[in-house]
C-alpha cells in the first residue's frame, strides 16, 4: 500500500461530521461510565490510559514517529504505533504530520492549533472543523516522507480505527459493560483531553525556561496528564530531544520508559539534552498567565 491509497482531498472549513459524531458517543460513554464503576474497570482504565498515552502517543508518535529522538527495530515501533491508535487520535501519518506543520508554523499563521485563534479552538475546535486534522495526499507526503515509504504505516492509517475496535469489543467480552465503558470511552476521553491541553494550556500558561519564537510554556499539571508532555517550552527548544523534562525535577515518565527500553536494548541512538550542558540563555517572556498575546514576530519554531 503507498500514501496515494489513502486517497485523501482537502477538506473544507465547515464542521467534520464524522469527527464530531465520534467525539459526542465518545463523551456520552464516557459520562455513563461513571454510573458502572467497579475497581476492576477503573484500574483497567488507568492501565490503557498508560499503555495509549504514553506508550502510544508520547513515545511512539512523538518522540519516536515525528521527532526521531530516537531508534528501534521496526517491530517495536509497529508495536508502538498499534498502541497510538488505541488513543483515537488517527493514524501515524496524520498525526506527525499535523505535529511536524505545528512546529513549522508554532503561533503563527499556519498553526493548525495555536490558542491564538481562541483557548477552543487550540484545545479541540480545530479537529471539529476546517482541515488541520484533514489534509489531502500531497500535503501528507510532503511532511512525512519517511512514513509515506512504509507501507505498514500506510496501511494503519488508513485502518486506523480497526485496532481500538478490535479493543472494545474484546473489552465487553471480558468484563462487560464496565470494562468497556471504563477502559474505551472513558479513558479515551480523558487521554484526548490530555492531549489537547498540551496545545492549549502549555501555549498560554506556564514557565519559560528557553527564547524559543512561539509562546510554549512548562505546565508541571499538565506534565502529570500527559506522561511527561506538559514540558512543552523546553521541547520546542530542543525538539529532537527524548527527554522533556530535563531538570531533576521535572517528572518525565515517557522519558522513563524510553530510558528502560535503552537499557533493554531495543532503543539506540537516543538523543538527549543535558540542562548543564545548555548556555544560560533569558526567556523571551517568564511566564505566561494569559492569553492576551500578539503573534511572533517570526514565521518559525525550533526546527523538527
Amino acid at each position: 500500500m503507498q500514501i496515494e491509497d489513502l486517497n485523501k482531498r482537502p477538506a473544507d472549513n465547515g464542521i467534520n461530521w464524522v469527527t464530531a459524531t465520534f467525539m459526542a458517543i465518545f463523551h456520552a460513554g464516557a459520562i455513563a461510565a461513571l454510573f458502572f464503576f467497579t475497581w476492576k474497570a477503573f484500574f483497567i482504565a488507568c492501565l490503557l490510559w498508560w499503555i495509549s498515552g504514553s506508550w502510544g502517543i508520547g513515545i511512539g508518535y512523538h518522540r519516536l514517529l515525528t521527532h526521531r529522538g530516537y531508534r528501534t527495530p521496526k517491530w517495536l515501533e509497529y508495536f508502538l504505533t498499534l498502541c497510538a491508535t488505541t488513543a483515537l487520535e488517527g493514524g501515524p501519518i496524520f498525526w506527525v504530520a499535523t505535529h511536524r506543520i505545528h512546529h513549522q508554523f508554532s503561533d503563527v499563521d499556519g498553526d493548525p492549533h495555536s490558542p491564538l485563534e481562541g483557548k477552543w479552538w487550540a484545545h479541540m475546535g480545530w479537529i471539529l472543523t476546517g482541515k488541520s486534522m484533514h489534509h489531502d495526499t500531497m500535503t501528507l507526503a510532503r511532511y512525512v516522507p519517511d512514513l509515506a515509504k512504509d507501507r505498514f504505516h500506510v496501511w494503519i492509517t488508513k485502518y486506523h480505527y480497526v485496532p481500538i475496535v478490535v479493543l472494545g469489543f474484546g473489552l465487553l467480552a471480558i468484563g462487560g459493560l464496565p470494562w468497556m465503558l471504563w477502559g474505551l470511552f472513558l479513558r479515551t476521553v480523558v487521554g484526548l483531553h490530555a492531549t489537547w491541553m498540551v496545545n492549549s494550556i502549555t501555549h498560554t500558561w506556564g514557565s519559560r525556561r528557553f527564547a524559543t519564537h512561539d509562546f510554549s510554556t512548562n505546565n508541571w499539571w499538565v506534565a502529570i496528564f500527559t506522561f511527561g508532555e506538559g514540558w512543552h517550552n523546553n521541547h520546542h527548544a530542543h525538539p529532537v530531544s527524548a527527554r522533556h523534562g530535563i531538570a531533576w525535577y521535572e517528572l518525565d515518565l515517557n522519558w522513563y520508559g524510553i530510558w528502560v527500553l535503552h537499557k533493554l536494548g531495543l532503543a539506540r541512538q537516543v538523543y538527549r539534552v543535558r540542562l548543564s550542558k545548555l548556555p544560560a540563555r533569558p526567556a523571551v517572556l517568564g511566564s505566561i498567565t494569559t492569553l492576551n498575546l500578539t503573534a511572533p514576530s517570526t514565521s518559525s519554531a525550533s526546527g523538527d
